[in-house]
């Protein structure tokens, strides 16, 4: 399967903290979802695919091309949203859209005016006066009108309401019904990574701490519930990480190996994430 992004080896070091090696391949006509604490350096991964930080290490390719080398190339083919807006907040729409038909070279009015009205944005306030969902809708009205390849997205439901998110949510759907898109979103929502990712990114600390198919992951992994003395008795080579209370044991397990001898429930991406990093060690 082809990919769209390949990353390989990624380092930047900063006083703290380093990004250590980190390493992915998004195919193409998928989306990933990139999900990890605050602070665990998904934003800084993402500065690095769009070269806006140096880094100390490491190799990007985007649709093949290094982002380096082709930097200007890649750009006309990526689309890119940010949790926060950065327009000057006394244009308009219609500013904008004038702003980035000098731009882009494929930049189409028809299919950003189409988005504004599906959005529901007004066209004649400023962008001062716009709610947050509002300029984040903006914001993927742009990213989707100069038919790129690929959607880069950094915290885009952030601080949104249920409603709205979800609406975002279905476009990112829409987005990747034509098999040669792709999209890589960070979130700390993983609920929302977990209703439209085919692909799961941990990252914990500037480490990569996995990357599955989300499929395989769900599949994989569960929780198991038991007294201590059961717990005591379970094969720890098959425990992920658990968490004891005065009741019992809650653990993440590979669900294969205990089937039969104990119920298991059904592990969420967000289970897998907290028990893999908070979870008591094996």
């Amino acid at each position: 399967m082809e990919n769209i992004l390949e990353i390989k080896n990624l380092t930047k070091h900063y006083d703290g903290f380093t990004l250590d090696k980190v390493s992915l391949a998004l195919p193409k006509g998928s989306i990933m979802g990139f999900i990890g604490s605050n602070g665990a350096g998904k934003t800084t991964t993402i500065k690095l695919i769009l070269n806006l930080i140096h880094r100390d290490g490491g190799d990007v390719k985007v649709f093949g091309l290094d982002n380096l080398k082709y930097e200007k190339q890649i750009k006309e083919n990526l689309g890119v949203v940010f949790d926060e807006s950065s327009f000057p907040i006394n244009m308009r729409v219609p500013h904008i859209d004038k702003v980035l038909s000098k731009i882009y070279k494929n930049w189409d009015a028809t299919v950003f005016s189409n988005y504004i009205h599906k959005f529901n944005l007004p066209v004649s306030k400023d962008i001062k006066d716009f709610s947050r969902g509002m300029k984040m809708k903006l914001s993927i009205a742009i990213a989707l009108s100069h038919h790129a390849k690929l959607l880069i997205l950094d915290e885009a439901t952030s601080g949104l309401d249920p409603v709205v998110r979800d609406e975002i949510l279905d476009v990112f759907l829409e987005f990747i019904q034509d098999e040669n898109n792709s999209i890589f979103v960070s979130s700390h929502i993983i609920s929302d990574i977990e209703k439209v990712a085919d692909y799961i990114t941990f990252i914990n600390n500037g480490k990569i701490v996995f990357c599955e198919s989300k499929d395989q992951l769900l599949n994989n992994y569960g929780i198991l519930k038991c007294r201590h003395a059961e717990f005591e008795r379970l094969d720890r080579t098959y425990v992920k990480g658990y968490r004891k209370n005065e009741f019992g044991v809650e653990a993440l397990v590979v669900k294969d190996k205990f089937r039969g001898s104990y119920t298991i429930d059904r592990a969420s991406i967000e289970d897998i994430m907290l028990y893999t990093i908070k979870g008591e060690s094996r």
